[in-house]
This record gives structure tokens, sequence and C-alpha cells, in this order.
């Protein structure tokens, strides 16, 4: 029996599309009836997740609950969140409803575990909220896989082309952030990174497989997975 899913998006829009458009991609469906019923709450008004983290800015967690809790009350039966740094926040936000939230974090660290069994050493490409909080350096640890971080002029890159004049978040013609975006994943890929994490999910917005010398690991492709592995149980294999 399939599930109905709730996406708490807005964080921002057009990842929020996205994730929708890798959901429908990846459902096994042969006629409109046989995809997901998918309930979206794209609310652009929460707070900013990594000034909340790093400058003390104003909490996002009151709006994410809310939107969780009004998905679970439309009665959505599982929820992901297109947003990494959200996940900062995800063991509050489980504690407020009874309907699972997919991990993304662990997901993607998993995925890589058993799609690439030969890589061990892993670069990170996330906003400066998500690495300071550790998500992805801990997610990797805990499948045995080594984070290869960026270091402070990458992160700065990395930052610039997601919120910058130039950058994904202002909606900025792709080859302006996707510039910084390459400097930065060769700059890991000669540390030693033999597979890189797209790890904000504005970033597979402007990059894709085939950009760098290593294989690129979009976290929204892994999320929009997940969704359709846990909505439609009976359609995808274990």
């Amino acid at each position: 029996m399939k599930r109905m899913v709730g996406i708490l998006g807005g964080m921002g829009p057009a990842a929020t599309v996205d994730l929708f458009d890798r959901i429908v991609r990846a459902t096994p469906a042969q006629t409109d009836q046989e995809h997901l019923h998918i309930l979206i709450d794209n609310n652009p008004a929460i707070p900013d997740r990594t000034e909340a983290i790093l400058q003390q800015g104003p909490d996002p967690l009151p709006g994410l609950r809310a939107g969780i809790q009004g998905l679970e009350n439309q009665g959505a039966d599982v929820i992901a969140i297109p947003c990494n740094t959200a996940h900062h926040y995800l063991p509050a936000l489980q504690a407020t409803c009874t309907c699972p939230i997919l991990n993304m974090i662990t997901e993607t660290a998993q995925a890589i575990r058993h799609r690439h069994g030969d890589i061990r050493k892993v670069g990170i490409m996330a906003t400066r909220g998500t690495l300071a909080v550790r998500l992805y350096q801990d997610a990797l640890k805990a499948v045995d896989l080594h984070p290869v971080m960026p270091q402070t002029a990458e992160i700065d890159d990395l930052m610039e082309a997601i919120y910058g004049a130039d950058g994904i978040k202002a909606g900025a013609p792709a080859h302006l952030p996707r510039a910084r975006l390459l400097q930065a994943g060769a700059a890991m890929i000669g540390r030693g990174a033999e597979a890189i994490i797209l790890g904000c999910t504005e970033l597979p917005l402007v990059l894709a497989e085939g950009d760098l010398s290593v294989p690129l690991i979009a976290s929204n492709q892994i999320l929009a997975e997940a969704v359709v592995r846990e909505a439609m149980p009976a359609a995808v294999p274990a």
C-alpha cells in the first residue's frame, strides 16, 4: 500500500521543486494514478539554519516544527526535508510527530557505503552550518568512511556559491556559482577525496555527475529514492 508523503520545503524553493521532480522520476509508475500522493509545505519564511547555528540568528525550529505537525495533521505517513542543515534539528522535530522523518544525512552516507564499496575518502560540499555541527562527518565515520573537509577558502567559495549575490539562492545563472564549486571540489580531490557529497540541496541545481573526476553524490537524489522506498515498499526491492 502506498503511503502519503509530506515535504517540508522552502529551504530553498528551487531545491524543493527539484526534490519533487526527482521523486516523480524515481517512482516506478506507468500511469498518473500509480504515482505518490505528495503534500508540499513550501515555507521560505523559515529562518536561515546556518545563520541560526553560527550567528545566533532567528530560531528556525518553531517554523520547522509547525510545518512537520501540519503535514502530519493532513495525513502524511512519511516526511522528507530537502535541506541538509535543517537536519541539525531532526531529533527535536521527530519528537513532535509520530510519522517517520527521513534522515537525508544518514541515507546519503549509507548509500555511498553500499554503492561505492571501494571508496573510503569522501569530500563534503555543504554550508558552514552543516559543517559546524558535524552532520556529515559523523554520519560518514559511522559507516567507516573518512571525511575530507573543505578548507577555509573552499568553504568561502561554497557559501558564496550558495548565498552570494551571484549564488544559487539568488537565482544567478548556473555558470557563476558553478566555477566556485568546481574549484572547491578539485581542491578536495587533490587532498584525496574519492567521491564528493553535494551536501546542500542547492548544489545539484548547478553540478551533475561528470563535472568532476570523482562521483558526485547528490543528497537530494538519495532522499528522493528513500522517499520512494518508504512510500512504495512493495515496488522497490529491499
